[in-house]
């Protein structure tokens, strides 16, 4: 096991997690960005799993959150608004009239504080931050602090802590894009999911929650019983196309701290197991992808990465129903999200 902290300049810092099997993340201090995550293949390649940029100046302003700590809300907040216990409150809009992601002052785009630390088994390394709600348009000063911990089982945890003086709307998460393929090799149209999921959230034209609950047996949504990527983005059912066909979906999970996710790639033989406490997931299929950027393997391609963001919805602002993201003042907000590296040979 290794730890290794790499200026970038004054300020950034990439901290180098790698474990007993050579297994290895990098994080930036700077928008907690996963920014590579080594793993084997079944012949025992090691290769990287996430997208990331070329060069570290592009996570700046970075219009495809690639590998970021997401908050204060990951998700949309539709026309940029909200109320909570009788008072309105507005944000930034940043994606046409609605707040994505926390606003540009979101925690993707903030400096963290770190500490790294060593066990028996695992390597990690904390990040805080305390966020004024001046900053940003939210009720509350918040604490927040999320650790990555890689252990020696092939095992990346983050754990999500905060803390509010006023009640607020929180929900964390990360937002890496995986392709087990491996640097990159192909799209992940090929990728198997496995879903504890029987209920999507409708979306309409502006990807915006309509508050109805789609079951999604017979749709291209359901990945119960394990459904290639693929035969859902080239579905052209009318909520494939909102999202430039592909994925940009909130499922709801049927039972929570199981697999809650199993993401397979045949080729590899990589498998990748989501477990968490969150009450749902946002899958997206990177449909907004193009060319234009610059990643660490080459140029950038629709579907080339699957994002497979853990949280509570945003939409519990509008309707009922919905996992709240309402944290009570003073009230510890504690979430975490595991993913289990494994190989099967195919």
């Amino acid at each position: 096991m290794s730890i290794e902290v790499k200026p970038i300049n004054e300020s950034w810092k990439l901290i180098k997690l790698r474990n007993k099997n050579n297994v290895s993340v990098d994080i930036l201090n700077y928008g907690g960005i996963i920014t590579n995550l080594t793993v084997p293949d079944k012949n025992g390649d090691m290769e990287n799993v996430v997208l990331s940029y070329a060069d570290f100046d592009s996570y700046k302003n970075d219009p495809n959150y690639f590998g970021a700590t997401i908050g204060r809300v990951a998700g949309r907040i539709a026309n940029s608004k909200f109320d909570l216990e009788g008072t309105s409150y507005s944000l930034e809009s940043n994606e046409s009239n609605h707040h994505l992601h926390g606003g540009t002052r979101g925690f993707h785009q903030m400096l963290w504080d770190y500490k790294v630390f060593e066990t028996d088994s695992d390597v990690g390394v904390e990040l805080q931050n305390e966020i004024s709600e001046s900053v940003d348009g939210y009720p509350g000063n918040l604490k927040v602090s999320v650790t990555f911990k890689l252990k020696d089982n092939d095992e990346l945890i983050i754990d999500y802590r905060a803390i509010s003086d006023k009640t607020t709307v929180l929900t964390l998460t990360n937002h890496s894009y995986f392709n087990l393929n491996g640097n990159l090799k192909q799209p992940i149209n090929n990728h198997i999911i496995t879903l504890n999921s029987s209920y999507f959230i409708e979306l309409d034209k502006e990807l915006i929650p309509t508050g109805d609950k789609v079951d999604v047996s017979g749709t291209p949504f359901d990945f119960r019983e394990g459904k290639v990527l693929g035969e859902g983005i080239e579905n052209p059912i009318s909520q494939n196309e909102y999202a430039k066909n592909g994925f940009d979906h909130y499922f709801i999970f049927d039972n929570q701290n199981e697999d809650s996710v199993i993401l397979e790639e045949p080729n590899s033989g990589r498998v990748m197991t989501i477990k968490t406490d969150q009450p749902g997931i946002v899958i997206y299929t990177g449909n907004n992808l193009d060319n234009n950027f610059e990643l660490a393997e080459g140029k950038s391609e629709k579907y080339l990465g699957v994002t497979l963001e853990t949280q509570s919805s945003p939409a519990s602002l509008e309707f009922e129903g919905f996992p709240s993201i309402v944290l009570k003042a003073n009230e510890p907000y504690q979430k975490q999200t595991s993913y289990k590296f494994s190989i099967v040979d195919n």
